[in-house]
């Protein structure tokens, strides 16, 4: 007979044995005294062994009561345990984000407590990358670049931002007129891009001059700039903090490559909230983050 009780008799049962009290047990179930009492009474019919002793108005358990409450109670804590366990967990969106190094070290990371403020429900897992990528063998979600390469055509790329770019160094290396132009084999015609977009604006710039032998990565050409070796072609994003704090001026300001920024992905963010969110928070901050330096140039 045994086998036909039905779970909640049990719970019934296990919320009065941890009360021993039929009155706070219909309290924590919302039910009525009566309620209770039934689903006991039935509970001991059933096993044909009393469960609790009944003293006045007080109610005790008897030994069969003890044992079978070990037991239930056990039983649900566990079923507590594994239904929380299959909740969905307060990160609920996970993203592979692929960035361009230098745009990754000195722009997007400092900005990623930012976000993750604005939005907690989404986690981002960071690849430092650039050039062409296979975002399905690689696991990536979304992939920032710089469309200066082709990309296959199943791709969707969202524009993010227009590049800027501009001389950046110390105040000390352009107190020379004809700073030591520091160049990069990541972007070896940045200084030829930067006189183009100066003609292509009307503005004058000054004459270009032999550089030194190229840094191996763009990033190193803005360190070397920043310890005084010389002026380096700096993207607005990748020195606005800098420029901020005053540890970087760029004197004749910036300007429009004719690149942009876009979002790679397999599928338009729009069909994926979080990827939307991305999007829409990188326009944001990269627009900001260019506003002041750029405000006279537009």
């Amino acid at each position: 007979m045994h086998h036909s009780i039905p779970l909640n008799a049990l719970r019934v049962f296990d919320v009065a044995a941890s009360e021993l009290s039929f009155a706070r047990a219909a309290e924590r179930l919302f039910v009525t005294h009566g309620a209770v009492s039934r689903q006991i009474r039935s509970l001991e019919v059933a096993l044909g062994i009393p469960l609790f002793e009944r003293r006045n108005r007080a109610v005790f358990l008897t030994p069969a009561g003890e044992r079978l409450h070990a037991t239930t109670r056990q039983m649900f804590d566990q079923l507590a345990t594994t239904l929380s366990n299959l909740q969905p967990s307060p990160t609920s969106h996970t993203l592979v984000v692929s960035c361009e190094p230098t745009l990754a070290m000195r722009w997007l990371i400092p900005r990623l407590g930012a976000f993750s403020q604005l939005h907690p429900d989404i986690a981002l897992h960071l690849h430092s990358a650039g050039g062409p990528l296979n975002l399905d063998t690689a696991g990536v979600d979304i992939a920032i670049r710089r469309n200066d390469f082709f990309w296959s055509h199943a791709l969707v790329a969202e524009p993010l931002a227009e590049e800027w770019i501009g001389p950046v160094g110390l105040p000390a290396s352009f107190a020379s007129p004809h700073p030591p132009q520091l160049n990069t084999r990541t972007r070896p015609l940045a200084w030829q891009d930067w006189h183009r977009a100066m003609r292509n604006a009307n503005r004058p710039a000054p004459p270009s001059q032999p550089g030194a032998p190229p840094f191996e990565h763009f990033y190193l050409s803005l360190q070397a700039a920043g310890a005084g070796l010389g002026a380096a072609i700096g993207s607005v994003y990748m020195v606005c903090d800098e420029l901020e704090a005053g540890r970087l001026v760029a004197p004749h300001g910036f300007v429009r490559d004719g690149s942009t920024y876009v979002a790679l992905s397999r599928t338009p963010p729009a069909s994926h909230p979080a990827s939307a969110a991305l999007v829409e928070w990188l326009r944001t901050e990269l627009a900001a983050s260019a506003a002041r330096w750029t405000a006279n140039a537009r």
